[in-house]
């Protein structure tokens, strides 16, 4: 089972960016997503955000994963 985490971006250079959840931070590919900015949510996985979320679902997501102790998030 694969499953993709919600993460924010808080740095964007070229086509890498810094993305947070839980307090960490790490690097994602933004190859494949188009018109994110810093501050929006997407959703990561293998390394690479496929999906612009909204706030809202983002943070709804998180918190349901973490209610089932996905990830320490």
């Amino acid at each position: 089972m694969c499953l993709g985490i919600p993460v924010k971006i808080m740095k964007i250079s070229d086509s890498l960016a810094d993305v947070e959840t839980g307090g960490v931070v790490r690097q994602a590919s933004l190859a494949l997503v188009e018109d994110v900015r810093v501050g929006d949510f997407v959703i990561l996985h293998a390394g690479f955000a496929i999906q612009k979320v909204d706030e809202q679902e983002a943070m709804e997501t998180l918190r349901l994963l973490k209610g089932i102790g996905i990830c320490g998030l």
